[in-house]
Formats: C-alpha cells, structure tokens, sequence
C-alpha cells in the first residue's frame, strides 16, 4: 500500500528546522496575550454574605456576562447577581482567538447535519445576532477593538479549491483565485480563497469581556469574583447557591460555567474539554509586513480537518502582530479541566513549523506570547440548553471554540426560558434537543483518539470521509463545519 502524501502543514513539519522554531520560542510568555495588559480591571471582592437577588447567574465569561446584561435591560428592576470562580473573561472567553461569528450552529453544513428542518432559520437568527451583538458593543461604548472586514477562507490543498468555488455567492462571499488571494494574503501556500465579508468580525476577547463586565456593573449588577458555587438546593420556592463564603437566595439562575463541571449532574457527560493552543508574534517590521501584506484586517482560516485560524493585532503601539492558532485539539485522559494542561511545547512548535512554512519571508520573527486553554465541546459541537428545578434553573453550554457571538444568543435563550414564557426561540428543536452525552473513561478518550486519526486521515484522501466517521455521522456525532 502506497503511504499517504502529507499534507502542506505535515511536511512543514518535516522540513522546517527544529532550531528555528526553538529560536522563536526562547523568550516567549508562557501566557495569554490578550489578558497581559494594564487594562484588566481591578479584582472584585468574594462572596462573604447571604443576598437575595432576582436572577443569579454563574459564570462570568460572555455567557454569563450576556445574561446579566440583557437581563437588566429587559428590566431596570431586576436584581441580578454574579459570582464568578476565578477572575471575569480569564477562561475561554479571554484566551481565545477573537473570531465572532454569525453562525450558531459551527457551520452551515453541520448545521444541515443535525438540525435540517431549522438550519435555515438558525442561519437568520444567527445573523441577527451578529447583528444586536454589534449594536450593543457601540450602544455600550465597548471598546474591544471591534474589526469588521470578514474572513478569508484559504486552500491549503489542491481538491479544497473546489469547496471555496462551491460556497462563495459572489456577492457575501467572493472566490479569489491564487493571485486575487495573493493581493489579500501572499503566501504561495494558499492556492485560493474565499473572502466571506459579513459574517465575521474580529475583536479583542479579553477587552469585550471586561466591556461588557463595566457595562453590567452600570447598569447594578452586584459581581463577586473568587466565588465558587459549590452546589445548588431548592428552599421555600428558590434556589439557593451556596460558595465557600456565602450564599445567594434567587428567584431563578441562569448557569454559564460551559467547560467546567455543571452543576446539574445529569449533563455531566455532555460536554468534554478539548485543549486548543495559540501563538502570537513580535511586532513585523515595515519590510515583513510588505512582504506578506495583510493590508485589510480580516481573519484567516484553512480547511483542513486539522484546521489553523489566524489574524492580524493592531497593538497598544500601533504594532502589526499575528495571531496564530489551532491545529492540535487536544483531550486529555479523564476530562478534567486543568491548567497544567494550558500549555503544550509540542503544539507550540508544530505552530512555529506551520507558521514559517506558510510565511517563509518572516522566519527571523519571534513570538511574544504562547498559551492554551479548555473549549467546552459537545457531541454536535454547537450549544444546548437544560431546565431544571421546575423551571427556575436554565443552563447553556457546548459552543465547541465558537461562542464568541453564539454565547449571547445562548443567553437570550435562557432568559426566555426563565421566563416560562414560549417563545420562537424556546420552540426551537435546536433548544429542545439536547446532543448525544460522551461515553465514560476509557471509551470517551478512546473515540476521540479514533476520531482524531480518521479526520487525518479524510484530509490524506482529499476531505473523503471513511467509515468511521460516516459511521460518526450516521449516529449524530460527527462534525462538518
């Protein structure tokens, strides 16, 4: 049997020189770019007491961050309290790339896969989304370094020219061939694109976190960090959420802990945490950023299985940084949520590999900055949402690495649903369905392991899905975005 051919990224691998890529990572903080800034805000202190409140809500990502704030707008009156493990938007909602996308389902197709009779809809919904999204960030005055200017969808492969020509419209999304790409991005790695102008913008995630923290806390929302909700009971009607220090007494809560254990056990299998690592570099200099161009600021993406996401940062200094991630989506035996496993050397060099192959004429850049981090991912790799307790606890999880925009419209939901009110999105099978919960120990890491090696081994056969992941598909586990 003939040995596969590796692909473009693989043979990087191959052929890049190790001590190139240690070079670059010498010096580089082992932490989140977005987060090393002068502008994180101050700590808030503990829960230390008992309070009443009119909605709890626990998490203070975006998800969390939503429900408060659009609970106060849906009413001024409402008291709504935040308790927050660890410090607001240091998980994933400040670790990840800054893509903010329209979609809520991870992609038209697998969208289609999962949830056909609605896909269409959710698509509008979606767009909607973005839409509010956008409007609250100026209607607020969030200054997240708010870009809108798309995404440019890149081949890395030859066949995966067919699957850009096949989804660009002409009109949202434009076909470019190797030289129109070339005057987006120049690299000779990528053979063509497909630049998608309205369906993604690109932020600064740590900054839209805190923006929207300041922007709750306006509108008085009590938050208290270092405030872990040990476990929830029902008294007299309410529920009450007991932390380390103190308690909340609410009418109802709203839980946004994604990939941290739920505190409705029955979902404790629904989510796994998959790790996902990213570099960004030192500041280009004129000649380097004349000699990759970039001039528009829109995100990058490959279609490989295995996939990279890439943008430029404006930084503090008016700098041309690049973002650099994805790759290795790492799970870790057990499925615990730990950060010792928030950095991975390995990954971190395949990256600097790819990076140099793809960008040859920046390989005496260094990068400044390295980290990982846990996305929540469930068996259909977009949200679900549970009510419980008679309806007085909702809970949303599983954006599976896209809940930039999705976290919100996920918030949306569980306030509907708080308010026992139906409402179209309430009716929404996509709302009502809950995915397929991961098998125990040692079948979860097994699958994934499988599954893994089957999506490398589709990208070898030019994106030819083999029995194991038709057989994925068939039962409604398996992902085409």
């Amino acid at each position: 049997m003939t040995a596969p051919k590796p692909t473009f990224f693989e043979n990087a691998e191959k052929t890049i020189d190790p001590a190139l890529c240690a070079a670059s990572l010498r010096e580089t903080k082992r932490a989140v770019y977005w987060l090393d800034s002068p502008l994180r805000p101050g700590v808030r202190e503990p829960l230390r007491a008992s309070l009443e409140a009119d909605l709890l809500v626990v998490g203070g990502g975006y998800t969390g961050l939503w429900t408060a704030l659009q609970a106060k707008e849906r009413n001024p009156e409402t008291s709504v309290v935040l308790l927050e493990a660890g410090w607001i938007g240091s998980e994933a909602s400040g670790r990840n790339g800054g893509f903010c996308e329209a979609s809520l389902v991870h992609g038209e197709s697998n969208g289609e896969a999962h949830l056909p009779k609605e896909n269409a809809r959710l698509t509008e919904l979606g767009n909607e989304n973005l839409a509010e999204l956008i409007e609250s960030i100026e209607r607020h005055g969030i200054d997240c370094d708010l870009v809108r200017e798309g995404a440019l969808a890149v081949a890395t492969e030859p066949h995966q020219d067919a699957w850009l020509r096949e989804e660009a419209n002409g009109e949202d999304v434009v076909y470019l061939d190797r030289a129109q790409t070339a005057e987006l991005v120049k690299s000779d790695a990528f053979f063509s694109g497909a630049w998608s102008k309205e369906d993604t913008v690109l932020v600064n995630p740590a900054k839209l976190a805190w923006g929207l923290f300041e922007a709750c806390e306006k509108l008085g929302v009590k938050v208290f960090e270092q405030s872990k909700v040990t476990g929830l009971e029902e008294v007299g009607g309410r529920i009450t959420a007991n932390t380390a220090g103190g308690a909340v007494n609410a009418a109802r809560v709203a839980l946004a802990t994604n990939v941290f254990p739920s505190l409705l056990k029955r979902n404790a299998l629904m989510t796994v945490p998959v790790y996902d690592y990213v570099l960004v570099t030192e500041p280009l200099t004129e000649a380097q950023r004349e000699a990759i161009g970039w001039d528009t600021l829109h995100g990058l993406v490959d279609l490989n299985n295995r996939f990279h996401y890439s943008r430029p940062i404006i930084d503090e200094n008016g700098g041309f940084r690049i973002l650099y991630g994805g790759w290795d989506a790492i799970y870790r035996f057990g499925g615990k949520v730990s950060h010792e496993y928030y950095d991975s050397e390995p990954t971190y060099t395949k990256l600097a590999a790819h990076f140099f192959a793809t960008f040859p004429e920046l390989q005496e850049l260094k990068f400044s900055h390295a980290w990982g981090g846990a996305i929540d991912s469930c068996s259909r790799f977009f949200s679900f949402f549970d009510l419980a307790y008679k309806g007085k606890v909702a809970s949303c999880a599983g954006f599976t690495g896209l809940g930039v925009g999705a976290s919100r419209f996920g918030a949306k939901v569980m306030l509907d649903l708080l308010e026992g009110k139906s409402t179209e999105l309430t009716e929404l099978e996509m709302v009502k369905k809950k995915p397929l919960p991961f098998p125990p120990e040692p079948a979860a890491w097994l699958g994934v392991k499988m599954m893994t090696a089957a999506m490398a081994r589709a990208d070898h056969r030019e994106g030819e899905r083999g029995l194991f992941l038709k057989a994925m598909d068939a039962v409604g586990m398996g992902f085409d975005s």
